[in-house]
């Protein structure tokens, strides 16, 4: 599967991110290469290779995650500019009315 300019300007377009032509062809080509990748990588045969989640015998490191009480929503309702019916207001993110975009 290849993909074209076209593909990664329309990426681009939805992430409101902009390049210029030679970056355009830059990301084209790198992300062709990504994509060659991942297609040589599943025809990889792994019959018979048992699942691998963990590849040390380390289970975890890290502390043993505990839930503590939080601070009261009026409380940190008290840092943020505006608010409404206890929640915190932004603004909302239309674009040529499409929401979301």
């Amino acid at each position: 599967m290849s993909i074209t300019k076209d593909e990664i300007q329309k990426v681009a377009q939805l992430s409101k991110l902009t390049f210029s032509e030679n970056d355009l062809e830059m990301y084209t080509e790198q992300m062709g290469k990504i994509i060659n990748m991942v297609e040589t990588l599943e025809n990889v045969d792994t019959e018979g290779v048992p699942f691998t989640s963990n590849v040390t015998e380390e289970i975890s490191i890290l502390r043993e995650d505990i839930a503590l009480p939080g601070e009261s929503r009026e409380e940190l309702l008290k840092n943020v500019p505006e608010t409404e019916d206890g929640f915190i207001k932004v603004p909302a993110i239309i674009d040529n009315g499409e929401v979301g975009a």
